[in-house]
């Protein structure tokens, strides 16, 4: 969404903040995230540091549960007509917005919300999470905050294990989540910050290391599958299985080649257990079950990945004009629903639906244009197989204009990621070097321009 001049809370320079009070669920799916994840109305403050929420009126609005939420906040001192006056508007756009045979009773009555914690905490009790467990994941916000207030590695380390009851998947989640905000938004000093804690956390942590085994086998397990390449079958597939030294490598192998575990994979591991005796036999039944147990949980998050990319597909296919609210979505669009889209574009083929193939070739076009790799991007490829320093000098001067401080800002974004992952690959540090030599290059001529 495009920013908005904004004066700083605190210091009032102009600033560029995402400002939105009407979240409309229903018009714009991708709304939601855009509230829940804190990526609108929202400041951070380069001059003064400033980082924290706005002061703005809300109005959210999802007509599949029925809720017409308001939150007008109590700093802003208004009395209630004249937050009346500002609200009115919002919810007059809701109800224009719907089809008469969706309007219903709660629209006559929105809920007003004294604080903006408790209009959270409706909107995620209707997607059936508890108070619980929201009160949990403000644990780990606040927890995450404190460390990177901590510059000192002891200090951190004696926090993280005080704190290692709450250190579990959802919390490497939320913390990833919250370093590529920090890395998009072009926050490279609170990014790279972020990295190092992760290191800490993954080294210092059970689950941690839990966690940097099994994106170790999971490494392994697709660089097996790489090298057999084309000549990959099921009888190759069951042997990497049976070979696998723990379960962490074998859950690998499913998440990697589902697809290769169907009807005859199974049937050939039942011969292998028949023919089998003793420790043997009992040893491919354990494998058995194991395997059985993690395609079950593949297939599961599968589905609900799908049934949930289904669902935001279909929202976007129910608007008037289907090209716009794709590009107004287009965040929203994961591989899964870029899937789900060729998917439906196959069976509306099959059918001669010609109203449905149109709107969803124009998805489809928009989805292939948003695709293309930004030039800048596209051209720190093209400078990573430069063979030498004289052939990527040669290419900066090719393409001079393109040589700012975006350009530089997207280098240094690029490497602080390879270095996240340079311990564990080495592949990842190789690229890591390379960009770093690009990125110094670049740097300089930056400088060289903007002294004039």
């Amino acid at each position: 969404m495009p920013q908005t001049q904004i004066s700083c809370p605190r210091c009032r320079q102009m600033i560029a903040a995402n400002v939105e009070q009407l979240f409309d669920v229903t018009h714009d799916p991708a709304s939601k995230q855009r509230l829940l994840s804190g990526q609108s109305n929202h400041a951070r403050c380069p001059h003064c540091g400033y980082d924290g929420r706005l002061a703005t009126p809300i109005v959210y609005h999802d007509n599949e549960k029925e809720l017409l939420l308001t939150f007008f906040p109590p700093e802003l001192g208004l009395p209630v007509n004249e937050q009346e006056k500002l609200m009115g508007p919002l919810i007059k756009q809701v109800m224009e917005r719907l089809p008469a045979e969706k309007r219903k009773g709660y629209l006559l009555n929105p809920t007003a919300n004294f604080t903006y914690e408790s209009m959270m905490e409706t909107i995620l009790n209707k997607d059936g999470i508890s108070s619980e467990m929201i009160k949990t994941q403000q644990e780990r916000v606040q927890f995450i905050e404190r460390l990177m207030q901590t510059s000192k590695a002891d200090v951190r380390l004696e926090m993280i294990k005080q704190n290692e009851k709450i250190i579990d998947e959802q919390f490497f989640g939320l913390f990833s989540r919250i370093a590529q905000n920090a890395m998009q938004s072009g926050q490279e000093p609170i990014a790279r910050a972020l990295i190092e804690i992760q290191k800490q956390l993954l080294e210092e942590t059970e689950f941690g290391r839990q966690l940097k085994e099994s994106v170790g086998e999971v490494e392994a397990a697709t660089k097996v599958l790489q090298e057999a390449g084309q000549s990959l079958t099921r009888e190759k597939l069951l042997d990497f299985v049976l070979e696998a030294k723990n379960d962490a490598r074998i859950r690998a192998y499913v998440s990697l080649a589902r697809g290769g575990m169907d009807y005859v994979f199974f049937q050939n591991l039942t011969e292998k257990i028949e023919k089998a005796n003793g420790d043997e036999k009992t040893r491919l039944e354990s494998i058995r079950e194991k395997v059985l147990g993690f395609v079950a949980e593949v297939d599961k998050q599968l589905e609900a990945r799908f049934k949930q990319a289904q669902d935001f597909v279909e929202s976007i296919l129910g608007q008037e004009d289907v090209e716009k609210a794709t590009r107004e979505n287009i965040e929203g669009f994961s591989q899964d629903a870029a899937d789900v889209v060729n998917q439906l574009l196959k069976q509306a083929s099959e059918k001669n639906d010609y109203t449905r193939m149109g709107k969803l070739q124009k998805m489809v076009q928009v989805l292939q244009e948003a695709s293309a790799p930004p030039p800048e991007v596209a051209f720190i490829e093209a400078l990573l197989q430069a063979p030498d320093e004289a052939a990527m000098e040669k290419m900066l001067d090719e393409n001079d204009a393109m040589i700012n401080q975006q350009f530089v800002d997207t280098l240094s974004g690029l490497v602080a990621q390879m270095e996240a992952q340079g311990d564990a690959n080495l592949e990842a540090k190789a690229m890591s070097e390379k960009l770093s030599e690009i990125y110094k290059i670049a740097l300089k001529r930056v400088m060289k321009k903007n002294m004039g």
